[in-house]
């Protein structure tokens, strides 16, 4: 016996190809989230190790390292634990043996702009937005959004620990939503319908290949924007961008899956044309920043569903791109004559442009609501949800929560976030924000369980959730950042192209083979 064990030992391959006892326990874990990524997916010791020291420790502590005018007070320490805590949990993502793409965003937003983006600006002493109120604002600022984080790890740890009767499979498994056929012929005509209206409203493609001002310059003269109100504006932006993204990732979807789709001449003829009309409506000079990294993001995890590499790939250079090339990614906001480049001496100063402005702006939200209007109880967040109501029907709609704030400070430019942090403080407190990041916390780990269930190599090619949950990531840079006014129009939108789409049935005739 001792011979056997050491041979073993020697030649561990023999043991791999050996029969194995199932685990029950194992088992149960599978049927919730899928079998794991095979061993030879995951990060070295020797590579891990580096990478959660970087993002933990050695980035955070560099910033922190750096010469500058900032106070090192309460305000600075707290906010060197959040980014340290952030890069925790984001290295924890990285080195996961399964895709969490929701939580790995909601990190990887949180590492950059809640953390390592403040820190470099309280190392400087320089923010993007004023911060009007008093020091201790933003004190009370970092630590609610470490109280959020922790509430949103809390969630994540309730969906884990589930009734063992519903956890392990006992009940009857849900059928999956496919994609109709013949609906997404339709999605397809409405796409082209909408995004052509589009373009012929803001007078051809040539303007789409222009600057992000001359786009708002178009829509103002084609009279959609009226006035104060943005529900018109959000209307033909979404209406003319959303159903061809949506079309063009289920296309890519059903051909990256199904040998019939490459086969068939009319799928790839219609994938080409998507993939023409997206370049122009969905591009990333017509188009915010934010909006164009939903579509990369979707379109990646989209083309690569279960590559653990990807996945990996994807979050740990995220950073080196929000780092390095993000705040310079505006070159086409403006034209030629009001574009101004960017000067710095300092790796850190960009850091302070105003992309990363919700520490500041959530400390602004608090000053804002101490100041006397208080919170109010769910208002901005049903402005948010019926954002499609005029206000000439509905007078008292509230504004976006950023451009609130923004007129009280009484800033020229009113277009200032609101991360997801500040609306729900503003409406419900603090005991409602963090009850609120803890439904999110559950939601986000309930999702990423089921993709990771579904989005396998034998998945249907008609299977929606392998291409909403990769959206919907994408897009959750906007929806954290907020402000959830502005985010909810192609909110909206997605979610009527998709109940278009949508089918129980998993006939052949019906849906994508």
């Amino acid at each position: 016996m001792g011979a056997a064990v050491a041979t073993e030992i020697r030649n561990p391959l023999l043991a791999a190809f050996r029969p194995q006892a199932r685990n029950p326990f194992e088992e149960a874990d599978a049927n919730r989230w899928g079998r794991a990524t095979s061993p030879r997916t995951l990060l070295s010791r020797a590579l891990s190790v580096p990478l959660i020291l970087g993002f933990t420790v050695f980035l955070p502590l560099f910033v922190a390292s750096q010469s500058g005018d900032g106070q090192r007070d309460a305000a600075f320490w707290l906010q060197l634990l959040l980014t340290m805590y952030a890069g925790a949990r984001l290295s924890a993502m990285v080195l996961t043996s399964r895709r969490k793409l929701l939580q790995g965003s909601f990190w990887l937003f949180v590492y950059m702009a809640m953390g390592v983006a403040p820190l470099a600006q309280a190392v400087l002493g320089r923010v993007p937005t004023p911060v009007v109120g008093p020091r201790s604002d933003l004190t009370l600022a970092i630590g609610l959004v470490l109280l959020g984080c922790t509430a949103f790890d809390v969630g994540v740890l309730l969906a884990r620990h589930r009734p063992a009767g519903r956890a392990g499979g006992s009940r009857k498994e849900r059928r999956p939503v496919m994609a109709h056929r013949r609906r997404l012929q339709l999605l397809t005509a409405l796409a082209f319908l909408c995004s052509g209206a589009f373009i012929l409203k803001l007078g051809g493609p040539a303007v789409f290949f222009s600057s992000r001002q001359e786009i708002i310059a178009g829509i103002e003269e084609a009279g959609v924007s009226n006035g104060d109100g943005q529900a018109g504006q959000a209307f033909l932006r979404g209406f003319g961008t959303v159903p061809a993204l949506l079309a063009l990732l289920l296309y890519t979807r059903w051909l990256i899956t199904s040998k019939y789709a490459r086969r068939k001449v009319s799928i790839l003829v219609a994938w080409g044309a998507l993939c023409a009309l997206n370049l122009v409506v969905n591009n990333p000079i017509s188009n915010p920043r934010y909006w164009f990294l939903t579509v990369m993001f979707a379109l990646l995890f989209t083309v690569f569903p279960v590559s653990a590499a990807m996945y990996r790939v994807a979050l740990s250079m995220a950073v080196v791109v929000a780092l390095l090339l993000f705040p310079f990614a505006d070159r086409f906001r403006y034209d030629e004559k009001n574009y101004k480049p960017v000067e710095t001496t300092s790796f850190l100063e960009p850091l302070a442009l105003k992309d990363y402005d919700q520490i500041g702006m959530f400390a602004n939200t608090i000053t804002f609501s101490e100041s006397g209007p208080g919170h109010f109880y769910g208002r901005q967040l049903a402005g948010s949800v019926f954002f499609a109501v005029p206000r000439s029907v509905w007078p008292g709609k509230p504004r976006d929560t950023g451009v609130m704030v923004g007129q009280w400070m009484g800033t020229v430019n009113t277009n200032l976030s609101s991360p997801i942090w500040a609306e729900l403080w503003i409406d419900f407190g603090p005991l409602g924000m963090g009850a609120g990041l803890l439904g999110m916390g559950y939601a986000a780990a309930r999702v990423d369980r089921r993709y990771a269930k579904r989005a396998t190599r034998r998945a249907p090619s008609g299977s929606l959730i392998s291409v909403v949950v990769p959206l919907v990531a994408g897009y959750s840079f906007i929806l954290l950042r907020g402000p959830l006014l502005q985010a909810s129009g192609r909110v909206a939108i997605a979610a009527l192209c998709l109940a278009l789409v949508a089918t129980y049935r998993t006939d052949k005739s019906t849906t994508l083979r």
